[in-house]
């Protein structure tokens, strides 16, 4: 079946229909359609998959996407012209340009925690460029892949866009197909397993993975708002997202007002008892809940009360944290805020140069020379400061990690430069043509240097 549909896929590419901007524009036009007719589908499927509130639902997934699909459907002409390129005075008279087109057919793999606007964010990318794709949405999130196969059968041809559900069985065959490119969404270690499964075809990869985002906080900071914004961006959904801060580096002069005004936060947002907001949600499975709740007791957190059997884990402040401890050791993906101290901004940057790259960086400060210091001294995806998350919501930022944190970016223009190739032209007139460029060779180098360097 899956070898099927990726040679029907590669028919229709040849005949040169994904090509033409008009064709991609109205694809785009179509898929937005769909999403909006089945935008209440859409939220309740998510909802069913993860209990988030609403608002995170829609703001976070259905927003995004429409946001971003109009950029596209307004820009794409103009995103698409061949661009002008300088040529060397020596190679004239020709002209060069810089042509986009389509790959071919793709993959893209979306994981569960953002189980639409992580299929569909790629997806817009890959439409825009003119390729035909294959979906492989998160098993996971059953509920929400239903719908998304659904939208995309009843919306598009196999033979153009195809939605294929299924396990890591089904997701494993996929990625050893000869596609022209895979994109991937998840963990580290899938994200190895793709690679590895890929290269045996050649197949180019965009891999965009978690990490530990470390979170610094200065004593120059706005405490009250820092702890609003950080104590917003680690539990929304539930601290299942690869862009949240995972852990907290503040100086220690700041420490206690700082994880005294998280709590109040935590307090004012979910109520005395979160298990009973509406606004918070829920672990994915028990498998994830599981995992969690051991960081914990290894930790012998006090106050914590947790309902496996409602997969509710509460928002979670854990001081007196050491870099050594299992919960600093992996991405926690869950509501646990492990908090960290420090002296001076350059035991953070040693702490982080001996670490592996991460996705974000936040910082919350208001020194200019401590955000300079940063940003030259750390290398991340991406620095975002006195805020969180709200970075992945502009389309005009690249999105993507160095490292284990991935590789190659989206959102966006990034996202046609990722789905497409960057064809180099060059046209060159018959009007000259030296001699001294062809054998036998008479000109003498120390002339030849000279003459080239007047051309530059």
């Amino acid at each position: 079946m899956i070898e099927d549909i990726l040679n029907s896929q590669k028919e229709y590419f040849k005949k040169g229909k994904t090509k033409n901007i008009n064709f991609r524009i109205e694809s785009l036009k179509k898929l937005k359609t769909a999403v909006i007719k089945n935008e209440e589908k859409i939220m309740r499927g998510i909802s069913r998959d993860i209990g988030r509130p609403d608002i995170e639902i829609y703001t976070s997934e259905i927003y995004t996407f429409i946001y971003e699909i109009d950029l596209f459907i307004k820009k794409l002409k103009k995103w698409t012209r061949p661009k002008k390129i300088k040529t060397p005075l020596a190679l004239q008279p020709a002209r060069s340009r810089l042509y986009l087109e389509p790959l071919g057919t793709v993959l893209i793999l979306s994981p569960w925690n953002y189980p639409f606007q992580l299929l569909f964010a790629p997806l817009i990318g890959a439409v825009a460029a003119g390729n035909c794709i294959i979906l492989k949405p998160s098993e996971v999130s059953s509920h929400t892949s239903g719908v998304i196969t659904e939208i995309i059968k009843e919306t598009f041809k196999d033979e153009y866009i195809s939605c294929i559900e299924g396990g890591p069985g089904v997701a494993e065959e996929l990625t050893k197909q000869p596609f022209d490119h895979i994109f991937f969404t998840g963990s580290g270690r899938i994200g190895r397993e793709v690679l590895k499964n890929a290269a045996a075809n050649l197949v180019p990869v965009t891999l965009e993975l978690g990490g530990k985002c470390p979170c610094i906080v200065t004593e120059e900071a706005d405490i009250k708002r820092s702890a609003r914004r950080i104590a917003w961006g680690k539990f929304f959904n539930s601290g299942q997202t690869c862009l949240a801060p995972d852990y907290i580096l503040v100086q220690s002069s700041v420490k206690d007002n700082l994880v005294k005004e998280i709590k109040l936060c935590i307090k004012n947002f979910y109520g005395g008892d979160p298990s009973k907001s509406k606004d918070y949600g829920r672990i994915i499975n028990t498998k994830h809940f599981d995992r969690i709740i051991k960081l914990v007791h290894k930790k012998n957190s006090n106050n914590f009360d947790y309902d496996r059997d409602n997969l509710y884990i509460p928002p979670t402040v854990i001081e007196d944290v050491s870099q050594d401890d299992e919960i600093m050791k992996n991405e926690i993906f869950g509501p646990l805020l492990p908090v960290l101290s420090y002296e001076n901004i350059h035991e953070v940057t040693g702490c982080l140069d001996s670490k592996p790259r991460p996705l974000n960086i936040y910082l919350f400060t208001a020194g200019k020379g401590k955000i300079k210091d940063l940003i030259k001294n750390t290398t991340s995806g991406a620095l975002t400061v006195n805020d969180v998350l709200i970075q992945a919501f502009s389309p005009y930022l690249p999105l993507g990690g160095v490292g284990e944190s991935g590789m190659g970016k989206y959102r966006g223009r990034s996202s046609l430069l990722t789905f497409s190739n960057r064809k180099s032209i060059m046209r060159r007139s018959f009007l000259m043509d030296l001699k001294f460029r062809y054998p036998p060779y008479k000109t003498a180098v120390g002339k030849l240097k000279k003459y080239l360097k007047i051309l530059r």
